[in-house]
């Protein structure tokens, strides 16, 4: 616990004087709830036997100053409060989504965008809360009960004993119910994930959902997950609701027995009436404080589990990161090379490549088939160092892929895939994702090259119509169309092309195939393919199976071969003619 607080204080630095005025006003509001029962006892043993109208009055007044000047500090706390959470909750969110960023592809395989989602939204949520609320609970608390003690022992130091008796039992039983508390409200915070981790993969999948009528068993796993979320937080909830019943009746029983105490000493005339009613108001007033600690244990639990969560990924370091004294790349010429390189994607899955020996040449085009599996998108995912090589080495223009910055080698590499991700902004926001900045004239020209103007004039709102989420309201071929006007904003030197065409018509492939092929000019570019047909044209293929690269020449040097690429190519034609 003491480490968790060592790592969430510095978030408080840059609002000291905001956090300084909270408590400054929590102070005053503790001070001015202390001065009630001293000035009631003034009235009961001072004013009403003198019959003191005028001094009656001129206090009650000063009462009624007294708590407007309460109402004002209770403003204070509640909003300056709340502002301090939230400019720490907007702090925290800055952080872990800046350390997401740094975060490597592995991670995200690993971990389902539900739990990360729950972990940015609702776990700091509960941070915030805790965040203004406990100082400032922490302090009004302190000051109640060491006021109001110090004020009781004045009046009867022996009721005074008697009240405080309640502390350590109190503090006994709280400690006892540490551990059921973070075991119960950690439960509530994962099953809290689970549903947002359900709710985020029905919300994408919506479509498929539909198209297999799977409706009433998507509702039938939530109602499952919503269960046990149920479930946990009726346990976490029962716990607390003990450990208040509990701490309750130690404050009400010792409460009773100063009652009964202070009247029979009152009867005895050992202390003024004005004195047992003050004393009476002091011990309301002390208990009062353990009572709201008591119902903060709930925001601190949900705080703290929160906080736990969040570490939990602050603490993931990243697997692929900037060696010591990488280089920066420059006038990149483009020449690849792959050198005994093997991979696998963790220790208990079977090895996807193994010495794989590659050169590409500056400028060049080189298509890469085989069957699925075989690791071709793996291969290509090695080069911008999404996963981190682990034997052998890959370099561009001679230098080691990991001796250069991260962000230099991605701003050499670009990337058109099968599956585009497109923003739901407009067709001007993913446009210029490619390169920020870009003029209205560079953007046009992209479209152009891409063959996408014609198309995004089309719309009555042009460039800047909004497409839905992942470019919903688009078809496959403009899609692709925007992803490849992308690409020529970037710019870059080396290009990918995964699959690029492979979910599209005959009709729409050819179409995109020439802006392909436009926009591979002067770049050395690698073509991941199923379709044979798409990279006959290309100077060199590569045939990559379980085994490695096996084959290597042009299409019809290949073909001359009865090797893989034949029979692959065979099957595919085959294939189109029994269609």
């Amino acid at each position: 616990m003491s480490l968790m607080l060592k790592r969430f204080l510095p978030y408080y630095r840059p609002y000291i004087g905001l956090l300084c005025i909270d408590l400054g006003a929590a102070l005053a509001l503790a001070l001015v709830d202390l001065a009630f029962p001293a000035v009631t006892q003034q009235i009961v043993d001072v004013l009403i036997p003198a019959k003191n109208f005028a001094a009656l009055g001129f206090v009650a007044g000063g009462l009624v100053l007294l708590y407007f000047l309460r109402a004002g500090l209770e403003y204070t706390v509640a909003f300056k409060g709340h502002v301090l959470g939230v400019s720490i909750q907007r702090d925290l969110r800055r952080d872990i989504f800046r350390h997401l960023q740094s975060l490597d592809t592995r991670f995200f395989d690993d971990t389902k965008t539900g739990q990360i989602m729950s972990r940015v939204v609702t776990d700091l949520f509960d941070i915030a809360e805790f965040s203004h609320h406990a100082p400032e609970d922490l302090l009004v608390a302190t000051v109640r009960l060491l006021g109001s003690l110090a004020l009781m022992l004045v009046i009867d130091w022996r009721l005074a004993l008697i009240v405080f008796a309640v502390v350590p039992v109190q503090a006994f039983v709280t400690s006892k119910w540490q551990g059921r508390f973070r075991k119960a409200f950690r439960k509530a915070k994962e099953t809290m994930a689970a549903i947002n981790e359900r709710l985020e993969e029905n919300i994408s999948g919506a479509r498929v959902v539909r198209a297999f009528g799977r409706e009433e068993h998507e509702c039938e796993l939530f109602d499952e997950g919503n269960g046990r979320f149920w479930q946990a937080r009726i346990e976490s909830v029962k716990t607390l609701g003990q450990f208040d019943a509990v701490t309750g009746l130690l404050s009400n029983l010792s409460l009773v027995v100063v009652l009964a105490a202070g009247g029979f000493a009152a009867m005895r005339g050992s202390i003024s009436i004005g004195n047992y009613v003050a004393f009476t108001l002091y011990v309301a007033r002390f208990l009062q404080p353990l009572e709201v600690l008591v119902r903060s244990v709930e925001m601190f639990q949900d705080g703290a589990a929160g906080f736990r969560r969040f570490l939990e990924v602050m603490d993931r370091k990243p697997a692929i990161a900037d060696a010591p004294g990488a280089v920066v790349l420059a006038d990149v010429r483009g020449e690849i090379a792959f050198e005994n390189v093997g991979f696998r994607y963790s220790d208990d899955r079977d090895r996807v490549l193994h010495d794989i020996n590659l050169r590409v040449p500056a400028g060049s085009t080189v298509a890469i088939v085989g069957p699925s599996g075989a690791g071709k998108s793996t291969l290509c995912n090695l080069l911008p160092r999404f996963y981190e090589v682990e034997e052998g080495a890959i370099s561009i223009d001679g230098l080691d892929l990991r001796r250069m910055t991260i962000a230099s080698l991605r701003s050499t590499v670009g990337i058109v895939q099968q599956d585009v991700f497109l923003f739901s902004g407009t067709i001007r926001d993913n446009l210029a994702y490619g390169r920020l900045g870009a003029t209205e004239e560079e953007i046009r020209e992209a479209c152009r090259s891409a063959n996408a103007l014609d198309f995004i004039e089309g719309f009555p709102e042009g460039f800047d119509a909004v497409i839905g989420e992942r470019g919903i309201k688009l078809s496959g071929g403009q899609k692709q169309r925007l992803a490849i006007a992308r690409m020529f904003l970037r710019n870059p030197p080396i290009l990918i092309l995964d699959e690029a065409t492979s979910s599209l018509d005959a009709v729409t492939e050819a179409g995109i195939r020439d802006s392909l092929e436009r926009l591979a000019q002067g770049r050395t570019t690698l073509i991941i393919a199923h379709r044979l047909a798409t990279i006959r044209r290309a100077g060199r293929i590569i045939v990559l199976t379980e085994d490695g690269i096996v084959e290597d020449g042009s299409h019809d040097e290949l073909m001359k071969k009865d090797g893989p690429y034949r029979r692959l190519f065979e099957a595919q034609v085959e294939g189109l003619l029994v269609g």
